[in-house]
């Protein structure tokens, strides 16, 4: 289960959350003094076991609807041996949290689980070496049962060791405790139930959007607009007759009104008069790539540069080929538009959200209002739809600087046109790729530029829409994450050269949203080793064998499993035996998620109306490697999420915007893939339980556009290369080839 505790309920003595171990007594001394540790080395920042035998875990990763509120206390219950209904897991809370990083990029499991697997481990140790002392036993005599260490007919429960004190054991995560052989396991690699599904298919389950303090009031945020506009006025008494508003909040550019009730502050926000000056900042979108080519260049990222490109593509008979990518501009499109809950008492503030990155937002929170960072408590309640950094942070500005402005608590609820309109996007992406082939079909060289926004080095902070229109201290980083992954390709030429031109400028505010880059850029090189593939006359999973590394096995694996999976026709593409209105194809896509970890390799299914343009996804197979599995039934759950979204993305997503600002502002204007769209999908678990385990929750995402792409150029021979693959798109792709 998952528990939010007060710092009260922490400090309270024996019996509660923590109890002490060792003699030296640190923890007992460090909640006298109103503190927990939080230091990524000790024992004690990530777990504590009661006088009950009750295990609490302590989580800077947070669950993001993505299983880890079941997979981390699996393993920490695996390691410990005690039943997986007597671990309790707090999570994202600043206070009671160690800073494990952001939850992004796949790395709950593969950081922020290990860490809690070693810290369990190096405290078994401890256990069981002060058990071998209380029972007269060795080591190779005890044995562990639910909590509970046996050694003949004598018995003692963690319970019973840990006993007042602290477990006071240090950590080093470089060198971790040797932990329970994988064959021993009885809970990880096991299908063990969600213990989040039951509450939140019943409605118990408190989203953000649920929660509720005593005393609080509720604020809306009135909208400039048009991005970059200048409130010139506010008429407060057009809002007389609103019954319960509080407090009109003028903050430089920044509106908020503050009422009782929820529905009066939202007709308070509709009905205040305001006037703003014009703002056309946005580029034309339908220049929007040449607005991206033209962009100042703030540096050239070579991400890879082998042998010497320009000699292979001016050698004698090579042939080049070229060819240009697109990627939308996306929003996050959460289900549950952006809540957060914000008071200041005593001169602290406490902020509940969503955030995924609850220690960075701390660090904002504290800038933005100048006071210091220990005055600030961020907590972590779930939202209904989040992945990526959307507008939960910008929420929790909007809360607190209004909590603020009216010495009460005050929620503050996003409205769709709020989460469209202003969550930080997805940024574009233009890919310009380049090969040489020589008169056997075998590539010599392959060059490829990615025209992406640059990253702040150092910060992953998008500045808070609140701090930037009061002119509180916001910052102007550029936070779109770490997109120049995959840019550099999986297969092994002699000649590469791949480059992120860094641009200085984007359109709109960027941030990380699911799989960041490594989608995009997977997506123009998939698409292209596909057309390398055609061009040779080759089958494109024979064609990507060839140029896989051949010591790279489970990457070769992974892709002859998908081809297998999805009983693959040996053939090269496209298909040249289909007649009639409607006619189907298949395509393959592989990754090595940043060249370094989790392998994904898919085959799409898909049918194409010729005469609409209408694409339809059917099937959808794919092999996943990420190591030793936790929770396959979770690891499932995190599949189909990748997949379905992605389809959506590829096939519909696109965010619409005049030159002052965001247009598509419902679900009519920015719509999203429906029940019936949803193909089958088709699973290859592949299971490694004696290796580290790696991340799911993105990596299976990057290669849903570059399948799909393939699988339409299988069945009608055009290529599209400008995502998402509309209707209008396809049709005038099969014109433009007529």
């Amino acid at each position: 289960m998952t528990i939010h505790a007060s710092r009260r309920d922490v400090l309270k003595g024996g019996g509660a959350l923590v109890v002490s171990f060792s003699l030296a007594g640190a923890l007992g001394e460090a909640l006298a003094q109103g503190a927990k540790p939080l230091a990524l080395t000790e024992v004690d920042s990530f777990l504590a076991i009661d006088a009950g035998g009750v295990v609490t875990l302590y989580s800077g990763k947070v669950d993001l609807g993505t299983g880890v509120a079941t997979a981390l206390p699996q393993m920490v219950a695996d390691e410990l041996d005690v039943p997986l209904d007597r671990v309790k897991l707090v999570q994202g809370d600043t206070a009671l949290t160690p800073d494990q990083g952001t939850t992004w990029g796949s790395l709950s499991i593969q950081i922020g689980g290990m860490q809690l697997r070693n810290a369990a481990a190096t405290a078994k140790a401890a256990l069981l070496d002060e058990a071998a002392k209380r029972l007269g036993a060795k080591q190779n005599e005890l044995k562990v049962v639910d909590g509970v260490v046996s050694a003949g007919n004598k018995r003692v429960s963690y319970g019973e060791l840990v006993g007042g004190k602290s477990f006071a054991l240090k950590l080093d995560h470089a060198k971790p405790a040797a932990g329970k052989d994988p064959k021993d396991y009885k809970l990880v690699g096991k299908p063990v139930p969600r213990v989040d599904i039951p509450d939140k298919v019943t409605g118990r389950f408190t989203y953000m959007q649920d929660f509720r303090v005593p005393g609080m009031l509720h604020g809306r945020v009135v909208r400039p607009p048009a991005i970059g506009a200048t409130l010139e006025s506010v008429d407060e008494a057009s809002i007389k007759d609103v019954v319960g508003v509080v407090k009109v909040v003028r903050e430089g550019n920044f509106l908020g009104v503050v009422a009782e009730s929820e529905w009066g502050a939202i007709k308070a926000a509709e009905k205040l008069k305001a006037s703003w000056s014009k703002s056309q900042t946005l580029p034309d979108a339908a220049k929007l790539w040449d607005e991206v080519r033209a962009s100042k260049v703030a540096k050239d990222e070579v991400t890879s540069n082998v042998g010497n490109t320009a000699d292979a593509m001016g050698q004698a008979g090579a042939k080049t080929l070229k060819a240009t990518y697109d990627f939308a501009i996306h929003t996050h499109g959460s289900i549950g538009p952006s809540c957060a809950v914000a008071e200041f008492k005593d001169g602290k503030l406490t902020s509940w959200s969503a955030s995924q990155a609850t220690h960075n937002l701390r660090k904002q929170l504290a800038t933005m209002f100048g006071m210091p960072a220990d005055n600030v408590r961020c907590i972590y309640i779930e939202g209904s739809g989040c992945y990526g950094r959307n507008g939960h942070e910008d929420a929790a500005a909007d809360a607190a600087l209004l909590a603020k402005a009216v010495g009460r608590p005050v929620r503050v609820q996003w409205s769709r046109a709020d989460e469209h309109g202003w969550d930080p996007k997805g940024p574009p992406t233009l890919v310009d790729l380049r090969a040489a082939v020589d008169g056997a079909g075998a590539v010599t060289a392959w060059e490829s530029e990615f025209f992406i926004p640059q990253q702040t080095a150092g910060s992953f902070n998008v500045p808070l829409v609140a701090a930037t229109l009061t002119g509180m201290p916001a910052g102007d980083d550029i936070a779109p994450g770490n997109i120049f992954q995959n840019s550099a390709i999986p297969y092994k030429l002699a000649n590469v050269k791949t480059v992120c031109r860094r641009l200085a400028t984007t359109p709109f505010r960027p941030s990380w949203i699911r799989t960041p880059g490594r989608m995009q850029n997977t997506y123009a090189n998939e698409c292209f080793i596909d057309e390398l593939a055609a061009a040779a006359n080759a089958d494109p999973v024979e064609f990507r064998l060839k140029y896989l590394d051949p010591n790279d096995q489970r990457g070769i694996e992974v892709l002859n499993r998908a081809a297998a999976l999805a009983k693959w026709d040996k053939r090269p593409s496209p298909r040249r035996d289909q007649r009639g209105d409607v006619v189907t194809g298949r395509g393959v896509a592989y990754c090595k998620y940043e060249l370094a970890r989790t392998y994904i390799a898919a085959v799409a299914e898909v049918e194409v109306k010729r005469s609409s343009g209408d694409i339809r996804v059917t099937k959808f197979y794919l092999a996943h490697d990420c190591g030793q599995i936790i929770n396959p039934d979770g690891l499932r759950n995190q599949l189909d999420g990748n997949v379905i979204q992605t389809i959506s993305r590829t096939l519909i997503e696109e965010l619409k915007y005049d030159r002052s600002a965001v247009t598509s502002l419902d679900w009519a204007s920015y719509p999203i893939l429906r029940f019936p769209q949803i193909p089958e999908l088709v699973y290859d678990l592949i299971d490694r339980p004696n290796e580290r385990p790696w991340g799911a929750g993105e990596p299976s995402a990057s290669v849903v556009p570059p399948a799909i792409s393939n699988a339409v150029f299988d069945a009608i021979g055009v290529r599209l290369r400008s995502v998402p693959f509309t209707p209008d798109k396809v049709t005038a792709a099969m014109k433009g080839a007529a």
